[in-house]
Order: C-alpha cells, then structure tokens, then sequence
C-alpha cells in the first residue's frame, strides 16, 4: 500500500468521485463493475485508487458477471461493491435477490438515468425507485439511501457499507445523474473520526458444523469462506444452518419472515429521514435531488409568509411509514415531489391521506429538476 485509504481534507468534487472516496474510506476492498453513463466515474476512480490501498477492481464483461463477483467477494470476508445505473440493475436483479437470500453484504450503487430500456444515458431521473425494492421476485426488505449532494454522495456510501455489514444485506445508493455529476464542496474527515462496521463472524475454534449462519432477525454471524467454516450457502428455501428444504410449508414461511423481520425489526435503527416542518400547513415530501428544489422553494414561501415546510426522505426503504404519518398529523397538505411520474407517491399518500390532502406534482419535463417558481405556484393554489 503506498497511499492513504481516507484522503481527508476539503475538495471540490464530483459526486461519483465523492461517492468511490466514500467507499474506500468505509473499508471497501473489492469492487466489480461494467462502464455505464453516468455511473462510470465511480469504476474509474476505484480502479484507480483500490489497488493502491491493497484492494481490488475488476471490469467484468457485464453487469450479471458484476454482481457475482461481487457476491463472491463477500463471502470471502471482503467489503465489496457494484456501481451501475439502471440498464446494469434490471441485469442484477437475479443475483440481487439470491444476495437477499443468503444474506450477503455488499453496496450497490445506482446512479439513475433516463429509462425505459436504455432510455436517455445522459439526463438524471428518479426511476428506478420502486425496482430496488421489488425488482427481485418474492416477499423481501431492502435498505436504500438517497443523497442530495457530493458530501452525500461520500456520507451515504459509508453508511451504506456500515449497513450492509451490520445487517448482512445488500444495500442501495440510489443515486442520478444531477447528484453523481454535480460538483461541490466535499469534507472527507479524519480516518478516526469515520465510523466503519464489520460484519459479526463465528468466533474461533466454533464447530463448523453447528454454526447457525442463517436466519436471526438479529442477525447470524457471517461463516465466511477461507476461516474453517463449513456452510451450505444455497438460494433455495433453507434453516438456520443453511440446509435445504423443499418440502415443509412452515420452513417457506420461516424463510421469509425471518429475512423481512431481519430489517424490520431494526427499521427505528436504520430510517432516516430529515424534517423542517414544523407550524407548517403545506408539507412539502421529496428526496435526492429534488429535495434541493424542495428546500429552496420552501425558503422563498416562507419569506412571502406561506405555512410551508419539508420532508426529505434519506431512506425511503426500509418505507418511513411511521414518519410520513407523524408529518401528515400536522400537515393540512403534502405535496410530494419526484423527478418521475409518481413513484413513492402511492406509499406516501397511503400513509399520509388519512389525515391531509395529497397531491403529486411531477417537474414540467420528466428528467428536469423541478424549478421552485413551479413548486411555488402549487403551494400557492393548495393554500387559497
């Protein structure tokens, strides 16, 4: 190793640079990936930097052969990560789901883009909102962070990487082109000063044979290979030793349950969501980008007098139900914001149209950011 891991200090940087610092700086050793606009600056910058801090970057010859690899690093006891956009997901989403079902921790970094199909390369929206969560077949949880900004881009892949570790899960940076792109001020702190977890692993000298690696809600050591652990690790319905089963109903249920609960249980642990709403009678509801617009047009209601406050969500999944109830107690409407036809939208209003009045407003041209003076005309005619 002839470079330091955590690079400290002020920069102006792009979020996708910001976003690969905040990954070796959580400890990632192995990243796997195929070029992809406009994620590629996140491949470029580990591939550049992993291997002088003693880890690795592969470019594989595709997405699915990405998230493999990925996988496979994981079980070998390495912090691993993928940084794709949303073309490079839809090629995942069969190993994502086997990741869920075995439980293996690793980041997966989407930096959104124009779509369907291949879509526009070259513009940001939010529309792969909904297929982090339900993209893989079946009943399951994920974590998923939003970032606004660079220091987010750097924030949030640490914490991504603390998740996933702590949780033993994949996890999602949902990202786009306006953030991933965009340069800004970014403080990398001091290496002390980074939080990092580790994945909990069987202590030694534990009989290979009787470790229970598998569904805890409170989550099972990790018996990773390469430390003298024997483990079945199969994507078929299994115990608590990994051991297949096909025929009890009981066992199918279990398998679910306990992989949902896993994160469920946590969820009060693992939401984040940012508030300023207080007094407010229009609630303004976004994330990731569009929160900046949100944010900026709350400041300019505010100085003409308007009751306007906002609610970002860092996390929409694990769903913050529970915030987006307390907000809309308070609230007399919630606007939500998205940079797409409405996806968080149906969750939001379920949670929130029992107590306020909901409604969507989409930007003027899906793939632009939403113009304040736009947000301020509907603020303006929900309040007459």
């Amino acid at each position: 190793m002839n470079e330091k891991r955590v690079q400290s200090g002020r920069y102006f940087m792009m979020g996708n640079v910001a976003c690969a610092e905040g990954a070796i700086a959580a400890g990632c050793e192995f990243a796997a990936g195929y070029p992809i606009t406009p994620a590629t600056e996140i491949a470029n910058t580990l591939a550049e930097r992993l291997p002088k801090v003693g880890g690795a970057f592969f470019q594989m010859e595709d997405e699915i052969s990405s998230i493999a690899a990925v996988i496979g690093a994981s079980w070998a006891g390495k912090k691993a990560m993928t940084a794709t956009s949303g073309p490079g997901i839809s090629l995942m989403l069969e190993n994502i789901g086997f990741a869920i079902g075995v439980e293996t921790p690793c980041v997966i970094v989407n930096v959104q883009r124009g779509a369907p199909s291949t879509g526009m390369p070259t513009i940001g929206i939010q529309g792969d909102m909904v297929q982090a969560k339900h993209g893989s077949h079946g009943d399951y949880q994920i974590i998923a962070l939003c970032p606004s900004s660079p220091q987010e881009m750097f924030d949030h892949t640490v914490l991504a990487f603390n998740y996933a570790e702590k949780y033993r899960t994949p996890v999602f940076v949902l990202s786009d082109a306006f953030v991933g792109h965009m340069r800004e001020e970014v403080t990398i702190p001091e290496a002390d000063r980074i939080e990092r977890v580790y994945r909990k692993i069987p202590a030694p000298g534990t009989d290979p044979l009787e470790i229970k690696g598998f569904l805890d809600e409170d989550v099972a050591p990790m018996p990773i290979f390469g430390q003298g652990f024997k483990a079945h690790v199969t994507s078929s319905c299994h115990d608590e030793v990994g051991k297949r089963n096909l025929i009890d109903i009981s066992a199918l249920d279990k398998f679910i349950r306990k992989l949902s609960n896993k994160i469920l249980k946590h969820r009060d642990e693992i939401t984040l969501v940012e508030k300023d709403y207080e007094g407010a009678e229009v609630v303004l509801v976004s994330y990731g980008a569009v929160a900046r617009a949100a944010r900026a047009a709350a400041l300019r209601a505010r100085e003409e007098g308007l009751p306007v406050g906002t609610l970002r969500l860092i996390t929409p999944w694990p769903f913050p139900s529970e915030e987006i109830e307390k907000m809309a107690r308070t609230a007399k409407q919630v606007i939500v914001l998205e940079n797409n036809l409405g996806q968080m939208y149906p969750y939001i209003k379920a949670e929130a149209a029992p107590f306020s009045q909901v409604s969507f407003l989409p930007p003027r041209w899906v793939g632009e950011i939403h113009d304040p003076e736009h947000i301020l005309t509907k603020i303006r005619e929900v309040l007459r």
